[in-house]
């Protein structure tokens, strides 16, 4: 496995690789009060997002712990894609209705879990561009399809919608088409893709390649009892949004206290080491247990 994880890290660093993200949550919001839970349930700001734009969004509970995070589109002025971890799909969809059905009932929103509607392929590396210029109708030019934007057309011959993300920190795209047009998608991909060594990745890669790139993964690096600070996330916590959930909790006095355990990063001595994820950390290493840690290892490469 340490071979294959290497070899597909290389090939999404030098030349293009190719990830089944289908397993993303996605959930399509609409109404007239569709930018209001929006604006609720992420730290950050929305209000200004232009239609076809996506943003980065960070979820936190009542309790003003980290919930869950994702990418939202605005595709028009009262439509939004959301997309959430893997495993926070059903968490997620639950969440949003459990507001609006007992705390909110008076807007105008409607939530539609579109999970199962879309099959996601994603493309990432050097070469991303030139493959996907090959298979589809849109102007793929860094003028014309900018970082963190969403443009819809044709994929393979089949409609598409096409998000620019990355979550490896190299060019890349992530392709949505019809469910039914998912495997048809993948083989156009691995067919066009042959010239430039296109190498399909998978899970284990694309932590290697997320963390390389600093991103945290909910639910390994937080456990439900991590603020943003905690996270060195301060950046998406908007200072002059008055209302969102988890705001008021994060100025409890335990929440706000400076000795908080922070997510840093570890080096071992000798590279070779690959520290076992959920290994304490201690400073002084008795013959046996008990021994007091001081922090705990969450993701590990």
């Amino acid at each position: 496995m340490h071979a294959a994880v290497q070899r597909e890290t290389l090939a999404v660093r030098e030349s293009v690789g190719m990830l089944d993200a289908s397993t993303l949550g996605k959930i399509d919001i609409q109404g007239r009060d569709a930018l209001k839970l929006i604006e609720m349930v992420y730290t950050n700001n929305w209000q200004k997002l232009a239609i076809g734009s996506c943003r980065y969004g960070l979820m936190l509970n009542e309790h003003g712990m980290i919930f869950d995070d994702g990418v939202t589109t605005r595709l028009a002025e009262s439509h939004y894609h959301m997309t959430t971890t893997t495993g926070g799909a059903a968490r997620v969809m639950s969440w949003l209705e459990e507001w609006l059905q007992t705390e909110w009932p008076e807007w105008e929103v409607y939530c539609t879990s579109v999970t199962e509607q879309w099959a996601v392929m994603a493309i990432n590396g050097p070469r991303a561009r030139e493959l996907l210029q090959q298979l589809t109708d849109i102007d793929v030019s860094k003028e014309a399809f900018p970082f963190m934007t969403m443009r819809e057309g044709t994929v393979a011959g089949v409609p598409a919608r096409v998000y620019r993300i990355s979550f490896t920190g190299e060019l890349a795209y992530e392709i949505n088409v019809p469910a039914r047009f998912g495997k048809h998608l993948i083989e156009a991909l691995a067919k066009a893709g042959s010239q430039y060594d296109l190498v399909p990745y998978g899970t284990e890669t694309m932590h290697v390649l997320r963390a390389e790139k600093g991103f945290i993964i909910v639910g390994q690096d937080t456990d439900g009892t991590m603020t943003p600070h905690d996270m060195d996330m301060d950046w998406i916590v908007s200072k002059t949004k008055q209302e969102y959930l988890g705001n008021r909790s994060q100025q409890r006095q335990d929440t706000s206290r400076g000795n908080r355990p922070q997510l840093v990063g570890l080096l071992t001595e000798d590279p070779t080491v690959v520290l076992p994820e959920g290994a304490h950390i201690v400073e002084v290493v008795n013959d046996q247990p008990p021994m007091p840690t001081i922090g705990h290892v969450t993701s590990s490469y």
